[in-house]
């Protein structure tokens, strides 16, 4: 794989924001974000710069982008920390210190070739890296319906937890919880 991974950087906020739109595009985005591509669209350079700024300081959340060998970028996901007593970030309040991976998207071109492993990887061991104090799991939900993204989530060592939410759009739908313990 001619990828490197790495933490986004806060200059890199309109990269960024071009690869969220497009994920927001993908035919499934429907089952794998909550967020659609024409609220994102309408947020303002600030929003992203923010956005972009908090996640390349990794305090709170962290973003990683598979980057190819001509600089383009292929793949992203976000990782979120969850402390129990903090706000509830998707679904309950975390129980344990935790972490929780949202964004995951992978360019078409780029399927296929061991990206989304490579981001797994970089996040699982960034979220391993918190010390103070330390993460027991880490987590991510899928839509019932999004078989792709479950099996790759399976591949990689993640497993259901048994917890599911409804969809915020389609209360007859759910996401399920999967996670990795340490």
């Amino acid at each position: 794989m001619d990828y490197v991974v790495r933490v986004v950087r806060a200059e890199e906020w309109a990269r960024a924001r071009e690869l969220r739109l497009e994920a927001l595009r993908d035919p499934v985005a429907h089952l794998a974000f909550v967020e659609t591509y024409e609220q994102a669209r309408t947020r303002p350079d600030e929003f992203w710069q923010q956005r972009t700024a908090r996640a390349a300081e990794g305090e709170h959340s962290c973003q990683f982008i598979a980057e190819g060998p001509e600089g383009q970028w292929a793949g992203t996901v976000s990782v979120l920390v969850e402390r129990p007593g903090g706000e509830p970030g998707f679904g309950e309040a975390a129980e344990v210190d935790q972490t929780h991976l949202v964004g995951v998207y992978v360019r078409p071109g780029h399927r296929g070739r061991g990206v989304v492993d490579a981001l797994f990887r970089a996040a699982i061991d960034w979220s391993w890296s918190l010390a103070d104090p330390p993460v027991e799991r880490v987590r991510l939900h899928v839509h019932e319906d999004n078989a792709r993204a479950a099996a790759s989530y399976r591949r990689i060592g993640f497993v259901p937890s048994g917890q599911t939410l409804p969809m915020r759009d389609d209360p007859n739908a759910l996401e399920l919880e999967f996670e990795i313990r340490r």
